[in-house]
C-alpha cells in the first residue's frame, strides 16, 4: 500500500543547507577589502601586543557576521603558529534582546572552569557579573575577542564599551589583553554613545556595502553548485535571483533565499530544475517572509511605535508627527499590558532608527516662525502585514508560518 510520500523520489538539491542562513562558508567571496581592513585591524594579536577594539557597519545580509566569523577562524588558526602570539580566545554574543547583565552573565559562565557552578541569575547585579568576568579573565590570561553581534540592541551598550575597554587601565585585570568586535546594522550607533566611550574605543570602523548584481552572481554560483544535483539547476535562476536582490538592498541572504525557495517552487510543481520563473515566483514569498523578519527582530518599544504608524496608516492619519505618533504608541504598549516609554525624546529615537531601517518615509516641515521645524513620518510598508504581525508576535504565535493572502 502507497503512502502520501511514496511517490516523492527526485530531489533538485544535493545540499540544501548550503543555502540556509546558519551555513558558513569556508571562503568567502567578494568581500576582499573588508576582510583587508580586518587584516590591519587584527594584526597586532600575532605579535602578543594587544588588540585594536573594531566596528563592523552595514545593513542586513551584507556578510558582516560570516566575515567576522572567517576572520576569527583564521586568526586562531594563524596564533597557533606564531611564537610571540599569547594564546587567544574568542568570544561570541549576539546581543539582540539581552540585557546588559544577561551579556555579562553569558560570557562569566563560557569562562568559569567545569566544575564551577553557573553564576545565577538573581541576587547578584551587573557589577558582581563584571568583576568574576575579570577575575576569570586574568586566571585565563592571553588574548580574549569579544564579538558583539547587534551590539546597538542591547540595553547599555556605553556601560560594556567602557567597561570592557578601559579594564586593564582601570586596574581590573593584569594578566589578560582584551579586544572588541561590534556588529551593528545601524549607522548611526556611534552617534549614541557618550563621549568618554568614544575616547575609550578608539576603534578601527569597517563598513559592508551592499552587493551588485555581478557579485552577487559570484556569489549563488558558488553556492549552487553545492546545493543541487548536477542539472538542477539553470543559469537563469542565479542571474534572476541575482538581478532581484540587487535592485533591492544588494542583500546576498535574500538572493539565496531567493534561490532556495524558487527551488522549492520547482520542486512543488514537480520541475527538475529550477529557472528564473520559479524564482519571480517565489520572489513574493520571499519578501514578504523577510519583513515579518524585520519586524520581529525590533525591540518591543520599537514594535509599538511601528504598530502605532501602522494604525495611523490604516485610519489616514499620516504623515504624522512624533506628538500624534507618541499619543497612539501609548494606546499600542498598554493594550499589550505594557507601561509605555514617557518620553517624546524616546519615542523620536525609535522613529528615527526605524526610518533609517527602511520602515518609515520621514518628511522634513518648516513652517517659519509660525509652525517651527519638525518631521512627519509614514509607513513604507503595507500597514496591514504589520498589524497582522504584530499580533501574531504578540500570541505568541510563528509570524512566518502562515502566508498572507
Amino acid at each position: 500500500m502507497s503512502g502520501p510520500f511514496s511517490d516523492i523520489t527526485d530531489t533538485v538539491f544535493a545540499d540544501k543547507s548550503v543555502l540556509r542562513e546558519e551555513h558558513q562558508p569556508n571562503e568567502i567571496l567578494e568581500r576582499d577589502e573588508e576582510i583587508d581592513e580586518y587584516r590591519h585591524a587584527l594584526r597586532d594579536v600575532l605579535f602578543g601586543n594587544d588588540p585594536e577594539n573594531v566596528m563592523i557597519y552595514g545593513k542586513a545580509g551584507l556578510g558582516k557576521t560570516a566575515v567576522t566569523m572567517y576572520m576569527m577562524d583564521a586568526l586562531l588558526a594563524e596564533v597557533e603558529t606564531r611564537e610571540a602570539a599569547d594564546d587567544l580566545s574568542v568570544h561570541t554574543v549576539n546581543c539582540n534582546g539581552k540585557s546588559l547583565f544577561i551579556v555579562v552573565r553569558t560570557l562569566v559562565n563560557e569562562l568559569l572552569p567545569a566544575d564551577a557552578s553557573p553564576f545565577p541569575r538573581r541576587g547578584l547585579g551587573t557589577g558582581d557579573a563584571f568583576e568574576t568576568l575579570y577575575d576569570q579573565l586574568d586566571r585565563i590570561g592571553g588574548t580574549h575577542l569579544f564579538v558583539f553581534d547587534e551590539i546597538d540592541h542591547i540595553d547599555d551598550a556605553n556601560t560594556l564599551l567602557y567597561e570592557l575597554p578601559r579594564a586593564r587601565s582601570n586596574g581590573h585585570i593584569e594578566k589578560a589583553r582584551l579586544g572588541l568586535i561590534g556588529i551593528s546594522n545601524n549607522y548611526t550607533f556611534r552617534k549614541s554613545l557618550s563621549p568618554k566611550v568614544k575616547d575609550t574605543l578608539m576603534e578601527v570602523e569597517i563598513a559592508f556595502s551592499p552587493y551588485n548584481a555581478t557579485e552577487l552572481q559570484t556569489i549563488l554560483q558558488d553556492r549552487a553548485e553545492d546545493a543541487f544535483v548536477e542539472g538542477g539547476y539553470d543559469q537563469s535562476a542565479i542571474r534572476a535571483a541575482a538581478a532581484i536582490a540587487a535592485q533591492d538592498v544588494g542583500n546576498a541572504r535574500q538572493s539565496i533565499d531567493l534561490l532556495r525557495v524558487g527551488a522549492e517552487v520547482a520542486e512543488k510543481n514537480g520541475d527538475s530544475k529550477v529557472t528564473d520563473t520559479h524564482v519571480s515566483r517565489a520572489r513574493s514569498l520571499v519578501q514578504r517572509g523577510r519583513l515579518r523578519n524585520r519586524i520581529s527582530d525590533q525591540t518591543k518599544h520599537a514594535q509599538y511605535v511601528l504598530e502605532a504608524v501602522a494604525r495611523l496608516e490604516r485610519d489616514g492619519q499620516t504623515p504624522a508627527r512624533s506628538k500624534q505618533i507618541m499619543t497612539t504608541y501609548e494606546g499600542v504598549a498598554r493594550s499589550w499590558g505594557t507601561d509605555p516609554l514617557t518620553t517624546l525624546k524616546s519615542i523620536q529615537g525609535h522613529l528615527s532608527e526605524l526610518h533609517m531601517l527602511g520602515f518609515f518615509s520621514q518628511h522634513e516641515r518648516n513652517e517659519g516662525r509660525s509652525g517651527g521645524h519638525y518631521f512627519e513620518y509614514e509607513l513604507d510598508l503595507d500597514a496591514a502585514i504589520v498589524l497582522e504581525t504584530r499580533e501574531s508576535l504578540e500570541l505568541g504565535e510563528d509570524p512566518t508560518a502562515k502566508p498572507l493572502e
